[in-house]
């Protein structure tokens, strides 16, 4: 029986896994762990799913890419500030963490933009190298009867489904799998409009759908996403077609359940849970329990959350150097679609001033570097075990060619999200195996088996 430290160990290889019907709650005290964890045994009936990569932003030699890290911090910044929005609509602000504030739409400098355009329409005639690998957590979907196929990011820090549309024809489009809602015979039209904004001054926007969607196997028939008929230039280059939302129906745009919500209330996953395992090889999402061939036993540990925010909002974390409390008392969101790690400006001030020799490298964008022959040892803890952050996942590479400075993937930013929220992507995701358990409303964590 795995542990109940408001812990409890589970297995983590990005598998896809199907979790129960998501319920808005409408308390906001944090709920108690159940006394029944997903058990070891319940992993065999699931589904695992290869995904591919996300970026790094190290280019070819070992330096720091700004210009795509800032392209990716913007599109965090954004869609956080739409799912604010979304929050407001369907919860009100009482839903809010406290110091939580929506944003104005975060923008990329002209030089900066321009800049992005220009490397991505030259990546797109290239192969893909080391350097461009980790782009994205995506893996295959099928939407529709018969079925159409995508390359989708799972993405546990938003709610909603949209792919691209056969009625978008910008350039961005013509190199994206596109849905078809005339050649499906299940596609029924939905009222509304969805619509994010994005960075580089244009949305994604497209009318609503229902219809039936396949993740390997598991299944939501009458589904909402949107086929959007416009796309942001900053998806010029992602290998992903769209987005498949796994955080709570409280945060969706569409203003429905997502779609592992979908396929749990329909019985197509054994159990109320997904996992991730995020690795340079092999990566997988797990639907339905977890895969103990992926974390060590004994190590895992689950951590009950607040899902009034409607995000896998962890409370009671600390940060440490070396060992040592730099940061306590803090919330945690865990978001497999942000590449880095964010928290507030103070707070990650006081975090890289334990740091020997560390540095602000970007005082506007809160970028920090530290001496490279001595990567910090940076962890996580949330009562039970550390997760320490491996030097590969915390470094991002040298803050110029010849430098002896490194750039570290904590950046002190204010997302809005909350005063004491910090955001942790796959910088951190890819040090555990991290499971997602809805009918116990907890995260988990364990250590990687190697």
């Amino acid at each position: 029986m795995p542990k109940l430290n408001r812990s409890y160990p589970l297995i983590f290889f990005l598998v896809v896994a199907v979790s129960a019907a998501v319920r808005p709650h409408s308390g906001i005290s944090t709920p108690q762990l159940k006394s029944t964890p997903i058990l070891p045994g319940a992993t065999t009936g699931g589904i695992s799913i290869p995904l591919r990569k996300r970026d790094v932003f190290t280019n070819s030699a070992g330096v720091f890419d700004k210009t795509q890290a800032l392209a990716a911090t913007v599109t965090t910044q954004n869609k956080h500030r739409q799912n604010l929005i979304n929050l407001e609509k369907n919860k009100g602000r009482a839903a809010f963490n406290a110091g939580a504030v929506i944003k104005p739409v975060a923008t990329l400098p002209k030089n900066i933009l321009s800049g992005l355009i220009e490397l991505k329409l030259k990546r797109q005639a290239e192969p893909l190298t080391d350097e461009n690998q980790d782009v994205e957590w995506a893996g295959p979907i099928s939407i529709g009867t018969p079925p159409q196929n995508f390359t989708i990011d799972f993405d546990t820090g938003s709610s909603d489904l949209w792919v691209p549309s056969a009625a978008c024809t910008s350039a961005v489009c013509s190199t994206k799998s596109k849905f078809s809602a005339n050649s499906s015979s299940t596609s029924a039209i939905q009222s509304g409009t969805f619509q994010i904004e994005y960075g580089d001054g244009s949305e994604v926007t497209g009318p609503i759908y229902t219809d039936t969607v396949n993740v390997a196997g598991v299944r939501a028939a009458n589904q909402t996403f949107s086929a959007v008929t416009t796309l942001s230039a900053s998806f010029q280059g992602d290998p992903a077609d769209g987005i498949l939302g796994m955080a709570f129906p409280s945060i969706s745009n569409l203003r429905q359940n997502p779609f592992f919500a979908s396929a749990h209330a329909e019985g197509t996953v054994p159990a109320n849970a997904f996992a991730f395992f995020l690795s340079q090889n092999n990566s997988e999402l797990y639907l339905g329990g977890t895969n103990p061939a992926l974390f060590v036993n004994g190590t895992l540990e689950f951590h009950p959350i607040n899902p009034t925010s409607g995000f896998w909002q962890i409370p009671g974390a600390s940060a440490k150097v070396e060992s040592k409390v730099a940061v306590t008392n803090f919330e945690t969101i865990i978001d497999s679609g942000t590449t880095l790690i964010y928290g507030p400006p103070d707070a990650v001030k006081t975090l890289y001033a334990a740091i020997p020799g560390s540095a602000v490298f970007d005082a506007t964008n809160g970028l920090y570097s530290f001496p490279c022959d001595s990567v910090p040892n940076v962890a996580f803890n949330w009562g039970g075990l550390d997760r320490n952050i491996t030097a590969d996942n915390f470094n991002l590479g040298l803050t110029a060619e010849g430098s002896s400075s490194c750039v570290g993937a904590l950046i002190g930013l204010d997302l809005g999200l909350g005063s004491s929220v910090w955001l942790l992507g796959d910088s951190f995701m890819k040090n555990v195996y991290t499971v997602f358990d809805f009918n116990n409303t907890a995260v988990g964590f364990a250590d990687i088996a190697v």
